[in-house]
């Protein structure tokens, strides 16, 4: 059935819906406390040339840094949203910050690999806590038609961060021991954020911006309990089982590790060279993301429940299209890497404002924590380490310009061949969230 069908009588809590207290500021503290996690959690994939030297590693060391990082990250996401039932959003997402700031300072003080290895993955398993959390803030803050807008600036911000921060790194790395002053530096501002949080973040509650929900009662929208079998009842919505797989098929994740490496080894490029290539991929990230904020919703309106389709889809394809041209062939000049890399940050940008509010739409509101932390934290997470782990040994044997044909070419072209599915399942998952809904709000004024 059409999923705006089943709205025509919810209408009583449209304006609440659309009009949810505090939701630009918290966006704006979510997003704030994601840029100093995510640099964190990414700066050693940036100093990693410049760090290697200093301790005498390898590709393969930083493959296993980022794998162990992403599976440490397995169990740490559903207990961050575990907790966050415990004592509360706002707690959980100050305390993952700040924990992972503690680790980042530990990390700089590394004297040898192991003891890198050991900080750095329980930095990753404490930061990476605030990105469920923080999509399910913007699931309850912004009604469907408004969520790709919302995780579009969401995404941005991070990436336009980057753009500034990009610079500011490649100081860091022409400093002796510039890599622990980095690390440093930004532990200490994941701290600060912590605190920022505990001041500035209210959170909206579950369900706040849904029209079927919105004008009750808090109480009233939290009456429902998430519970094992219903988490474990995830899996059986065919949307969310798609996205789980194609989220494990997902290698343009990898240029995100690699991508400062490969220009280094295979193409020459000097470290603080490579680094400014963080500079169009960003752009091209930051319009792409915040451009389809704004587009979807036309898309949807041209096709319904199935526009954010194509776009997701086509985001795949390009970007395997584009990485094979990027990175298959050798440019004699830093400027056409900066083309392609710009492309494909387009390309990648395209994903978040899409991808999220597709998970959103066809999950009940208090489970959305859940299915992001599920979704982020365990089956994207065992995608990163299992390419990272991978990339980092065939590196050795066929080059890692070898294992972006594989990873970054076929591997996305399969992925967007296989969202097709979604033109089936999509529709039908949308509109049996809405009839339950619906079902709750009856019942919930009957009483």
């Amino acid at each position: 059935m059409d999923a705006s069908a089943s709205t025509t009588s919810v209408q009583p809590g449209a304006a609440q819906a659309a009009n949810v207290p505090h939701r630009w500021r918290n966006l704006a503290v979510v997003s704030g406390v994601s840029v100093v996690d995510g640099t964190e959690a990414g700066l050693i994939n940036t100093v990693f040339p410049t760090l290697a030297v200093a301790l005498r590693l390898n590709s393969g060391h930083l493959g296993l840094i980022a794998a162990l990082g992403k599976i440490a990250s397995v169990p740490a996401g559903p207990f961050w949203i575990w907790l966050s039932g415990r004592i509360g959003r706002r707690a959980t997402l100050a305390a993952t910050t700040v924990t992972g700031g503690l680790f980042g300072i530990a990390a700089g003080f590394s004297q040898n690999f192991v003891q890198l290895l050991i900080c750095c993955t329980l930095m990753s398993a404490a930061v990476i806590g605030g990105s469920p959390i923080a999509m399910a803030v913007i699931a309850d803050s912004f009604p469907d038609e408004q969520r790709a807008r919302a995780n579009g600036i969401f995404f941005s911000s991070l990436q336009l961060a980057g753009i500034v921060l990009g610079p500011i790194m490649a100081a860091f790395v022409a400093m002796q021991d510039g890599w622990r002053w980095a690390l440093w530096t930004l532990g200490g501002v994941c701290i600060v954020a912590g605190f920022v949080v505990l001041a500035f973040f209210k959170d909206p509650g579950i369900g706040a911006a849904e029209q079927q929900l919105a004008d009750l009662t808090r109480e009233d929208r939290a009456k429902a309990k998430v519970t094992f079998v219903s988490v474990i009842g995830l899996f059986r919505i065919p949307t969310y089982a798609v996205m789980m797989l194609s989220r494990l098929l997902s290698g343009h994740l990898l240029i995100l590790i690699f991508g400062v490496q490969f220009l280094v080894t295979e193409r020459g490029i000097p470290n603080s060279t490579a680094i400014l290539v963080a500079l169009p991929f960003g752009i091209g990230y930051s319009v792409a993301t915040l451009g389809a904020g704004f587009i979807l919703p036309r898309l949807d309106r041209l096709m319904p429940s199935r526009g954010r389709v194509v776009m997701l889809q086509f985001a795949q394809i390009a970007f395997g299209v584009i990485a094979f041209f990027g990175t298959q062939f050798r440019y004699e000049t830093i400027t056409v890497y900066a083309v392609f890399w710009a492309l494909l940050g387009a390309c990648q940008g395209l994903n978040p404002p899409v991808n999220r509010p597709i998970v959103a739409a066809v999950v009940l509101p208090e489970l959305r924590g859940q299915a992001f932390a599920i979704w982020l934290t365990v089956f994207e997470t065992i995608g990163w380490a299992l390419f990272s782990l991978l990339a980092g040994a065939l590196a050795a044997a066929i080059g890692i310009q070898g294992v972006f044909f594989w990873v970054l070419v076929v591997l996305m072209i399969v992925n967007g061949l296989l969202l097709s599915v979604l033109y089936f399942t999509y529709p039908r998952d949308v509109g049996r969230v809405s009839e339950t809904l619906d079902v709750r709000r009856r019942q919930t004024l009957s009483d």
